[in-house]
């Protein structure tokens, strides 16, 4: 796992990638999965979730942190259960 955290400006930046590329590209096809964003180099990855694009990234050689959301949702986890 990195050892870097994000700053909210990281965040904030791959808040503003994912609005891009979804601008770009249809992911409704998507809807639940998880995308990672690297604010850093733009890359975007899919999967069913955070580990697996984890994992992704370790198959790649890459050890850099992601934000990460659910596709169709602002979060990626919501804890506390329903109101």
């Amino acid at each position: 796992m990195p050892t870097t955290k994000l700053t909210e400006a990281d965040v904030a930046r791959a808040q503003q990638i994912w609005a891009e590329y979804q601008r770009q590209h249809d992911v409704s096809d998507r809807k639940g999965q998880a995308a990672g964003i690297d604010p850093f180099s733009g890359h975007v990855w899919f999967g069913e979730t955070g580990l697996d694009i984890r994992r992704q990234l370790q198959k790649e050689g890459i050890d850099a942190p992601f934000f990460c959301v659910r596709v169709g949702s602002d979060h990626y986890w919501r804890k506390g259960g329903h109101r």
